[in-house]
């Protein structure tokens, strides 16, 4: 009988650093992030584009050990698009499975069913104005539960808009915690504060810390 040989999981990985957890109700903590090669998206304001090709080829084991070796408990897969990497599910329960507490930042244009449940998925809706509002898988909205997170980032009123109306016809604040965030540079903060506070909408603002403290600096 022939044996079967096992190849080992390999994941395609751009980076794993330590850092401080810029968004989510998880903004402000320690993290490891790991940050997984490839999205099928292309987002008008996307600001990982370095993330869509190249990375290494890593196995799982070593991905483990690199996250061990920074010796935080939060850990965020992240991409690109991490769920369009095939063995992305293995990872998240292969680290949730070491102890640590995971959260997945996915872009909501793939299926998260199969997601380990001990995972927080921080889920995007994609608004107009990012070009890829098409993309936004709306059969994952009944699958969130409460320690997920659903985040829409805005350019504009008419995104604004689009999201206060998405809210109201999906009841999202029942399901889970709904965070806007405005594009930087593009939807002025205070604006989207004030009409957040006129409309009383059941969500939370949030800017990117790390994008306060350190400017889009890869690995940051």
């Amino acid at each position: 009988m022939t044996e079967v040989v096992r190849q080992p999981v390999k994941l395609r990985l751009t980076e794993i650093f330590a850092s401080i957890q810029g968004e989510s109700t998880r903004v402000g903590l320690p993290t490891t992030f790991v940050r997984l090669t490839g999205c099928p998206l292309r987002c008008s304001w996307c600001d990982t584009a370095y993330a869509f090709t190249g990375g290494e080829a890593r196995a799982l084991s070593d991905v483990l050990d690199d996250v061990a070796a920074l010796g935080l408990r939060h850990v965020c897969v992240t991409g690109g698009e991490p769920l369009a990497q095939k063995y992305c599910l293995a990872l998240l329960t292969a680290l949730c499975d070491a102890g640590y507490s995971v959260s997945l930042e996915t872009s909501g244009a793939l299926d998260i069913g199969g997601v380990d449940p001990r995972v927080s998925r921080v889920m995007d809706l994609k608004a107009p104005g990012s070009a890829e509002v098409t993309r936004n898988r709306l059969e994952n909205i009944p699958l969130l539960r409460a320690r997920d997170e659903l985040k829409i980032v805005l350019a504009d009123q008419a995104d604004y808009d689009w999201a206060r109306a998405m809210i109201a016809d999906h009841d999202l604040a029942a399901r889970c915690p709904v965070l806007l965030s405005p594009v930087a540079g593009t939807l002025d903060p205070a604006q989207l504060a004030e009409w957040i506070v006129r409309d009383r909408l059941p969500v939370r603002f949030q800017l990117q810390l790390h994008k306060i403290l350190w400017n889009d600096a890869r690995g940051r």
